[in-house]
């Protein structure tokens, strides 16, 4: 298999094990990821109206990037926190959505009441904001996921910390955001994932692609599942239209195929696309396990 280039950051030092690297050496990391998926999928499920708001890469990297400016408010100053302007200095900073994207979406997430005006800080030039009870729910649970499927490949015991102390979490969740928000591993996903997550709910129908085989070591360079299209849309609440379209795209570019057997509803996943979803996932975990171990070890 190929392996993709990483560059660990000199600021957050990823623990033993956790570097890019050293999880796709794992030989347990890809089963890992397909338990990690079924967890997120059963987050998706447990907040249907949320992740329906986020079901892109950009609007997964804005809502990041929203809760994170909320865990970095400083309370000695109301007007930090979520802002317009903050955001729009993060988005600028980082390259991951226009002015007018981060605006826009900031809005619908305030008619959505998943965002309401902050205690404090009423003041002309700002209006903080912070996440409703729902929206700092999911983000929690989808957190404590993601410590799971670390605690899957070292038995540690990260959500068990995270629920005894939260404050963990608090600090922990800016630091992996910052670094995968300036990190173009991260925000700018390998081709064959990006067919899927640029598109409204395609992160999610991804994990579930990969969730569906009883393994992703490819057999003569490809996985088959069976998928039925029409349950899939109804499942993440889309069109059947989008679903066939997205995997049309996909198909055109190599990545998915119909198994020529005669059955209806068997597919393939390449094996190029399994290598750089792991390959995605793994940045992402590399950065979640530095952000805790540098949390866990500021604990007051």
């Amino acid at each position: 298999m190929q392996r993709l280039a990483s560059k660990e950051s000199a600021e957050q030092k990823a623990p033993p094990g956790f570097t890019v690297d050293a999880l796709l050496d794992n030989p347990e990391f890809l089963q890992v990821l397909q338990a990690g998926a079924r967890t997120l999928i059963s987050v998706n499920d447990l907040f249907p109206r949320i992740a329906r708001l986020v079901a892109s890469h950009q609007k997964w990297m804005l809502t990041q990037a929203i809760y994170a400016l909320h865990l970095e408010r400083d309370r000695d100053h109301p007007d930090s926190g979520i802002t317009a302007a903050r955001l729009l200095k993060f988005m600028r900073d980082t390259g991951c959505a226009s002015r007018n994207t981060a605006a826009a979406f900031l809005a619908e997430l305030v008619a959505y009441k998943l965002l309401r005006p902050a205690a404090g800080g009423r003041t002309k030039r700002a209006r903080p904001l912070e996440p409703t009870e729902i929206s700092q729910d999911a983000m929690q649970l989808w957190f404590k996921s993601q410590m799971s499927t670390l605690d899957l490949l070292d038995g540690g015991s990260r959500v068990q910390q995270v629920e005894t102390d939260i404050t963990i979490f608090e600090r922990a969740h800016p630091l992996a955001v910052r670094r995968l928000l300036s990190d173009p591993k991260w925000t700018k996903p390998p081709e064959s994932v990006a067919v899927f997550v640029w598109s409204e709910s395609g992160g999610v129908i991804l994990d579930d692609l990969m969730a569906r085989p009883p393994s992703l070591a490819p057999d003569e360079g490809n996985v088959s599942i069976e998928v039925n299209l029409a349950k899939l849309a109804e499942h993440y609440l889309i069109s059947n239209t989008h679903v066939r379209r997205l995997f049309a795209y996909a198909e055109s570019g190599g990545f998915v195929g119909k198994l020529d057997d005669g059955r209806r509803g068997r597919f393939w996943l390449g094996a190029r696309l399994i290598q750089e979803y792991a390959f995605w996932q793994a940045v992402k975990f590399e950065a979640l396990a530095s952000a805790f171990d540098q949390a866990a070890a500021s604990r007051p």
